[in-house]
């Protein structure tokens, strides 16, 4: 379910309604840089899980791995559908044991582009494939949770695991921050898949391609940024009047 502890909390604790229109974020890859290699970090004690577990060699766990991503938008979503592995058990072993503290730090830029987004126009809540923990911990490095309402959040607990960018995924999302319209569900993530997935559900998406980092064929969705500073550009409207990059 979607988790707004510690977080901002509802937008109609003043009796007002709460704006129609949600911007959702993704968390990894998307509120800090590729640059911070996580990703890396990840990618290895996944390969490392998938050797361990499954008794394969390295070359044959990167290729499952691999494949398992690609067809399902996680790993631990093939893991569980073709192993039966313990979900738990493997955030524990992976997104839990990423040494966080000493990769992820606060980014001032990052705050202030989501303290000159207009709370009067939109609601903005966290959208990740990872587990509570992994998102409440970047999320806490960052020093941004009380910029968001909320987190929806893939749940290791339950099985089957639902994960961008299958459409149940999005529908969650929605109902978590309380949305009805395709319309007015707005998102940026770095992830092809997940933000095609976005654009067919009717949702408006920004695909987060970074310089140096080879952009896709042909585009993913109906924006495609290199730093989240483009968001000022391709959702104006979401931007409190005055607002700069300084």
């Amino acid at each position: 379910m979607g988790d707004t502890t510690s977080f901002a909390g509802s937008a109609i604790k003043d009796g007002t309604q709460a704006p129609k229109k949600v911007f959702f974020f993704d968390i990894d890859n998307c509120l800090y840089p590729k640059s911070t290699k996580v990703h890396d970090h990840m990618a290895k004690l996944i390969d490392e899980y998938f050797v361990n577990h499954l008794s394969l060699p390295w070359d044959e766990a990167v290729r499952l791995h691999k494949e398992y991503y690609e067809n399902y938008g996680l790993a631990i979503e093939g893991l569980v559908r073709h192993h039966q592995i313990d979900p738990l058990e493997y955030n524990e072993k992976v997104d839990d044991a990423i040494p966080l503290e000493k990769i992820i730090k606060p980014n001032k830029d990052l705050k202030q582009l989501l303290r000159d987004i207009d709370r009067s126009q939109v609601r903005l809540w966290l959208f990740t494939n990872a587990y509570i923990t992994h998102g409440r911990r970047v999320v806490r490095l960052l020093e941004i949770e009380d910029q968001f309402e909320g987190i929806t959040y893939c749940d290791y607990s339950k099985i089957p695991l639902v994960c961008k960018p299958h459409k149940d995924m999005f529908a969650k999302a929605m109902r978590e921050a309380g949305i009805d319209r395709v319309e007015d569900c707005f998102f940026v993530d770095d992830s092809y898949i997940n933000c095609k997935g976005a654009k067919e559900l009717g949702w408006t998406a920004a695909h987060l391609v970074e310089e140096g980092v080879s952009p896709p064929k042909s585009p993913a969705s109906q924006f495609q940024i290199t730093t989240l500073e483009d968001l000022r550009t391709v959702y104006p409207q979401f931007f409190k009047s005055g607002s700069t990059t300084e």
